[in-house]
């Protein structure tokens, strides 16, 4: 009988157990990083886009998104209230929000689409444009 072969030194031959302990840290990996990725989902969901932001405080909406003096022919009055990450989706896709009027949710849709990086909202709604 002959001895068993020596593998050649040509580089690193895992052992079982090293590949088992690998396979473990990769499992625990997706376990921690799942979880994250639907905390963030979730987060850009119920973030706040003001319409209009602080910088417009008390300004009307006109048709194609800008800002205008209140009492500007065919403005929209700002919303109450900041939509949510979720309703800002919703109205970008042409949806009318309740109590809205179909030409008030498309000027709000229109503001949305112009905000710009140091806007408030703008982190939200790039956030929404990230594909998932």
């Amino acid at each position: 009988m002959s001895a068993p072969e020596e593998p050649e030194a040509k580089g690193f031959v895992a052992s079982r157990r090293t590949v088992l302990a690998l396979g473990a840290v990769a499992a625990s990996t997706v376990v921690t990083v799942r979880p994250a990725l639907a905390q963030t989902a979730g987060s850009i969901m119920a973030c706040e886009i003001p319409v209009p932001g602080p910088h417009a405080a008390g300004s009307y909406i006109a048709s194609d998104g800008t800002t205008v003096p209140p009492g500007t022919p065919g403005a929209a009055p700002p919303l109450s209230r900041p939509l949510t990450g979720e309703e800002a989706k919703v109205l970008l896709r042409g949806s009318t929000p309740p109590g809205v009027s179909p030409q008030a949710a498309q000027a709000y849709a229109n503001y949305i689409r112009r905000l710009q990086a140091g806007m408030s909202g703008f982190t939200c709604y790039a956030s929404l444009q990230m594909p998932r």
